[in-house]
């Protein structure tokens, strides 16, 4: 912040300093500037200079920081950030009062000298000399300009503000000589022009076209003549003469600045009269500066935007050089962000989720075979407040998501089916699939197996839920004990290489272990963004894109603009069309007669799988058309809220299901994204039914839980097969039921049980 340059409170020493200064500039300039050996005058102090011609004569002028401003795909206004707020405007977007005004209070003779004002200087003189203080400078508006270079150039390192402002003799002659270098080079137009985008202004705002918005509500170019004074009039000290804390003094000073106006014959006496008796006429703008200030619900999104570029390598190699380039601001930022599906989001978050309920709710869209982020929200919004997070429950903890995402249930499954289709498995495939049973003994890794040594075991869903089944059927009923079956039949490799394909790392980045409860019942913990884009994989026929949030970057430097390389989607086939397009069959099931029936879209292909984790602590739902792809999650961040006789949006629930909460969530928040959109339809396949009661295997043990050897024997007859939730993922499975996790137990790797429905 620049500090004030007048008088007042400085020390005996201080005064003769800057006296000394003052004189020795003054006998510099009556010399000529020749100033061939300063060190001759005996200036052997701390921050002078041994020669004057051996100062750099080229002034570095950093490019102003700016405001960044972010946009949705369609050009409207997400937010702005900045670390300074500044909009640099050319010199005839100024109003000429507001010109007029800074050359009148700062520097009157400011087109009539050069770099210094030898006039200026003898009278500063001459005034100190018989006051006997520094009552009066006799820095030119151009020298000013240039200790602002210096400040800028600080940004908001400590040590180097107080370098830039040093009151030294050596620092007066080095703004002294770059001060000649920018007569020389720019002239007085562009000098004033630089000065009034530079300055600051209090309020938070850099630069006159902030300053005008911050305090009037209105562009530079539109200041009137009072309007101007007082902005003038706030540059000499921006907390003494700040109109908003203070408008008295504001007053005072302002009118200091209208009679100079006329003295100096700018406008008349009459004129400068008027405006004396005018009031103050503020319409202050507080400052809009952050995600926080985001339209649309948008601030998560915001921020996930900041966190791409902060962590992209194609913005710069070093966090560092990233955050410089941030830091300076000037960027137009054109986003993924598709207004209607953002609005549709919200909206529907707002519906069936309250800020103030014990759980929150997240929700995100992308658009398949682009990778592009058409919405991102959430049910708590964006702040610090009460009811209020700043963590994105929607991405990933390197993106400001949690820590480790949220257990995805039973929506994991379909990348075991996916990748079962793969290796060969037909869609027909049938597995006794009882209501409960162990785990198996072993399960095939990629690198060692599985080894049940704590006896886990599992269940379904409800005890009705009693096999063979067909995996149509199983998807259907989300039938636990079918997919461990599957898993153990094919091993956990191919799901490790399946997931690998689609993206699908947990919320901390890494991959998902392997243990068959992650494996198939989603008990490890991942993000709704990861997996909207996994599932946008099934929509465009096995095709993965990468998620992306930016279109495109312009940079405006001064006077220049460039387009700024952005990430791109990486788009590559994970699995085979066929695989793809019998995977959207299968969840067709689930919306058609499935646990996802409340969830099902109108007039328009749609698919999709529900998941709820142990306790009800995470409920899910992620499903897609051909043309887009979004999941929901409701739970506690926390995960100590157990979703059993709780009250959601208003809603009173004995117990929540994937399909009760999260379903309706997706389908509304597809609707309104989908409103007035093209609704192309799936690649149909054939899927048989599966074989009639008569033709299977008749061998079920006599309490109804065991098969005779079912699949060639790979199921022993007998051997109590149940269903339930996948274990921890860290360490295996759990038994269940009968296993909770502790109170202040927080999410992670393996944080809790697989999917139910």
């Amino acid at each position: 912040m620049p500090k004030k340059r007048s008088g007042g409170g400085l020390s005996s020493t201080q005064q003769a300093a800057k006296f000394l200064g003052v004189s020795v500039l003054a006998g510099a300039v009556m010399a000529g500037i020749a100033l061939p050996a300063v060190g001759a005058l005996g200036l052997a102090a701390k921050g002078s200079v041994e020669s004057f011609d051996e100062l750099p004569a080229a002034l570095k002028t950093p490019p102003l920081s700016q405001r960044t401003t972010i946009l949705d795909a369609d050009g409207g206004l997400i937010a702005t950030v900045y670390s300074r707020d500044r909009t640099v405007v050319d010199l005839k977007d100024i109003s000429p009062y507001m010109q007029k005004a800074i050359v009148a209070i700062e520097d009157s003779r400011f087109y009539e000298h050069g770099a210094v004002d030898l006039k200026g200087v003898l009278r500063a003189l001459n005034k100190n000399a018989r006051s006997g203080e520094v009552s009066e400078g006799a820095s030119t508006l151009t020298q000013q300009y240039v200790k602002n270079v210096f400040v800028e150039e600080a940004g908001d390192d400590p040590t180097k503000v107080a370098q830039a402002t040093q009151q030294t003799i050596g620092r007066k002659i080095q703004e002294l000589k770059y001060a000649i270098q920018v007569e020389e080079e720019l002239g007085k137009k562009k000098i004033l022009e630089n000065y009034l985008n530079i300055t600051f202004f209090g309020q938070q705002a850099y630069g006159v076209e902030a300053a005008s918005q911050r305090y009037f509500s209105k562009p530079a170019k539109d200041l009137n003549l009072q309007e101007a004074a007082l902005l003038a009039g706030i540059v000499q000290s921006p907390s003494r003469y700040d109109p908003v804390n203070d408008e008295a003094e504001a007053k005072k000073r302002r009118n200091i600045v209208l009679k100079r106006m006329a003295e100096v014959g700018d406008v008349s006496p009459e004129d400068a009269a008027e405006a004396m008796r005018s009031p103050l006429g503020l319409e202050v703008s507080e400052p809009k500066n952050g995600c926080i200030t985001a339209a649309k619900g948008a601030g998560f999104f915001c921020k996930y935007v900041e966190k791409v570029f902060l962590n992209d390598p194609v913005f710069g190699k070093t966090r560092e050089e990233r955050a410089k380039v941030w830091n300076q601001g000037g960027l137009t930022i054109r986003t993924t962000l598709d207004p209607q599906a953002q609005k549709s989001v919200q909206e529907s978050l707002k519906d069936h989720v309250y800020e103030s309920d014990k759980v929150a709710a997240a929700s995100t869209l992308v658009e398949p075979g682009t990778g592009k982020i058409v919405a991102m929200g959430q049910s708590k919004p964006y702040g610090y407040g009460k009811n209020q997070t700043e963590i994105n429950f929607s991405v990933d903890s390197a993106w400001g998501g949690s820590n480790f995402g949220f257990p995805t249930g039973s929506t994991f499954k379909p990348f075991v089916a996916a990748a079962a289709l793969e290796e060969g498995r037909p869609p027909t495939q049938e597995y006794s699939s009882p209501y409960e049973m162990p785990y198996p003994d072993t399960v095939r890794g990629c690198d060692k197996p599985w080894v049940n040594d704590g006896g886990y075991k599992l269940e379904n869903e409800d005890e009705s839920e009693v096999g063979p089944y067909a995996l149509r059927d199983a998807m259907a009923k989300s039938v636990n004990t079918y997919f461990v079956q599957m898993i153990e039949d094919i091993g956990m490799c191919p799901v490790v290489t399946m997931t690998d394909k689609l993206g699908v790392v947990q919320g901390n980045g890494d991959k998902i272990p392997e243990v068959p409860s992650s494996m198939t019942l989603g008990s490890t913990g991942l993000s709704p963004l990861t997996m909207a884009s996994a599932y946008a994989a099934f929509a465009s026929r096995g095709m993965y894109c990468t998620p992306v949030a930016i279109e495109s970057i312009t940079q405006k430097t001064g006077d220049q603009s460039k387009s700024l390389p952005v990430p791109k989607s990486t788009c590559s086939r994970a699995m085979s069309e066929k695989t793809a397009d019998t995977v959207n069959e299968l969840l067709r099931g689930v919306i058609d007669s499935g646990t996802g029936q409340q969830a099902g879209l109108s007039g328009r292909d749609n698919a999709g799988k529900t998941g709820t984790t142990d306790e009800r602590r995470n409920a899910w739902f992620v499903g897609y058309t051909p043309n887009m792809s979004g999941a929901v999650w409701v739970g506690s961040p926390s995960q100590k809220v157990k979703m059993k006789n709780i009250t959601i949006g208003g809603q009173p629930h004995d117990l929540v299901f994937g399909g009760a909460v999260p379903g309706p969530i997706w389908r509304d928040a597809m609707n309104g994204a989908l409103e007035g959109k093209e609704a192309p339809d799936f690649n149909r396949v054939h899927i048989p039914d599966p074989k009639k009661p008569e033709d299977r295997d008749k061998g079920r043990g006599d309490d109804g839980k065991g098969d005779d050897g079912f699949i060639g024997g790979l199921i022993n007859g007998g051997n109590g097969n149940g269903g339930g939730d996948g274990g921890n993922g860290g360490d295996g499975g759990q038994p269940d039921p009968g296993f909770t996790f502790p109170e202040g137990f927080i999410q992670g790797p393996g944080n809790g049980p697989g999917g139910r429905d």
